[in-house]
């Protein structure tokens, strides 16, 4: 069964929201450890202030003990200071473990979230390539075959055309520095000639066409640099 999709949680969280939510997570561990140390500080204390004490009237303390237990029996004890920074330290804990539950989760979702997109993306280009292909297999079939030649390469232009748009709107550009001067960073110089025309420095010939993706390069250019006259 397809998994029910809640819509508060196809929301992509801003970068500052994704800041106060680590910012959550640090803090929640911070505190835990705090409560932890003033626990054990405390305990310590306690056990100080258990030994220094000395009974002043032991009969005294015998006669009232009857009445503090009646006390006791009637009304339950308050929890002591250590009894509550337990408390407070486990009621800490389980926040930050919820806490990090909730950003491995929202790790996931965001992960799956991004491979859907990019599976999404394939799709689209490759149905549009197949039309392509398509229209390859039509122009090769016998009964589409051209008698004349010049036929047959105006179909092969159209589809070329068609392919080439198909790139081109997936974001693909085709490097052609023709002219201009030589970038490493883009080209790949596969010898220097000399030349009339081009200046040195600059790419005479292109040998093979270079590809890039937005701004991202995919190979380069592979060129002939003019030494000059």
């Amino acid at each position: 069964m397809a998994e029910e999709k809640n819509p508060e949680q196809n929301i992509e969280p801003n970068d500052a929201e994704r800041a106060q939510f680590e910012q959550d997570v640090l803090k929640a561990a911070q505190d835990a450890m705090n409560l932890e140390a003033e626990a054990n500080a405390s305990a310590g204390s306690a056990t100080d202030n258990a030994n220094a004490e000395k009974p002043a009237d032991v009969e005294g303390q015998n006669a009232e003990a009857p009445k503090a237990e009646e006390k006791a029996a009637e009304q339950p004890a308050a929890p002591s200071a250590e009894e509550v920074l337990k408390q407070q330290l486990a009621e800490s804990n389980d926040r930050f473990v919820r806490l990090m539950a909730e950003f491995e989760n929202f790790r996931r979702r965001n992960a799956k979230e991004q491979l859907e997109l990019i599976e999404t993306a394939n799709g689209k280009l490759l149905e549009k390539l197949s039309e392509v292909q398509d229209n390859f297999e039509r122009a090769f079939a016998a009964e589409n075959k051209a008698k004349d030649l010049e036929a047959f390469e105006k179909g092969m232009q159209m589809i070329y055309n068609q392919f080439a748009k198909v790139l081109t709107d997936a974001g693909l550009e085709q490097i052609d520095p023709t002219g201009k001067e030589f970038d490493p960073n883009m080209h790949e110089a596969l010898m220097q000639q000399p030349s009339e025309t081009i200046p040195e420095g600059h790419v005479v010939t292109v040998f093979q066409k270079g590809y890039k993706l937005k701004n991202k390069i995919l190979k380069t250019a592979k060129v002939i640099v003019s030494s000059g006259k």
